[in-house]
């Protein structure tokens, strides 16, 4: 059905229109791309709604859909302002491809990671440093306590300490809370911590970083459909997003993240 859907998207040429009407600030442009080459989420389908719905109805940006990589290239980016991966597996871009991708965000601009966009490009060494780490297994798949790291961040100020949600938990190889600033993590007292890997048992869920002069976000939550109807989960993909575009004040520490 999703390929369905962006095919007939495209040959209507309405990609990119989501949006709606102009307003007198002319809306950001988020390029969403959600192409699996490994698990793909039944919540995909869901979030494309979601995402599409709160750009518009903010004003703060349209939204262009694609379920094909290949398609970005340093001329396409030029029209966006972020670009957010709900994505799994080696996806088709090459050299030239990647290195544009990454100038990019280096130049300024923002990335958006959603939940599996950490199961992606394993065998691209510098996706990994950008995003913050990779999936390692998801010990856990169960309602559980999120802890709010840094409840000034965009989206997280109005949640409190603390807030139960049905989530499946990722672990992460390649990553460490030195080089990131968390924003959520796993209260382990709320799971079995012993199904976990980490020597640490450090199980952050959203983080964000710079790469280069560009804004990186990276949400672990979004595996359940029922995630996206979620006002609370809404507003914060909202105001990452608009985090990420720059929109909304650097009000962590990101140059020198938390120990």
């Amino acid at each position: 059905m999703l390929k369905g859907l962006i095919a007939v998207i495209c040959a209507l040429g309405l990609i990119g229109q989501a949006g709606g009407a102009e307003k007198a600030k002319q809306p950001r442009r988020l390029l969403y791309v959600v192409q699996t080459k490994g698990y793909h989420h039944a919540s995909t389908e869901t979030s494309l709604s979601a995402v599409t719905t709160l750009g518009r109805k903010s004003g703060a940006f349209t939204t262009t859909i694609t379920d094909d990589a290949s398609i970005i290239t340093a001329d396409l980016l030029k029209k966006f302002d972020a670009v957010m991966f709900f994505t799994t597996g080696e996806l088709p871009m090459n050299d030239s491809q990647k290195k544009a991708f990454m100038d990019f965000i280096k130049s300024g601009k923002g990335f958006i990671g959603i939940h599996c966009a950490t199961d992606t490009f394993y065998k691209w060494p510098e996706y990994g440093e950008m995003i913050g780490g990779y999936f390692a297994g998801h010990p856990w798949h169960q309602d559980v306590t999120i802890k709010i790291e840094d409840p000034h961040f965009p989206g997280l100020n109005f949640l409190g300490d603390s807030f139960r949600f049905k989530e499946e938990v990722y672990q992460y190889k390649n990553w460490s809370r030195d080089k990131v600033h968390v924003l959520l993590s796993l209260d382990n007292s709320s799971v079995d911590v012993n199904k976990g890997r980490r020597a640490d048992k450090d199980y952050a869920i959203a983080w964000c970083k710079k790469h280069g002069k560009g804004r990186v976000l990276f949400q672990g939550m979004g595996h359940e459909p029922d995630a996206w109807k979620d006002k609370h989960f809404q507003r914060m993909i909202l105001d990452g997003i608009r985090w990420a575009m720059g929109d909304l004040p650097d009000r962590v520490p990101i140059e020198n993240p938390t120990k």
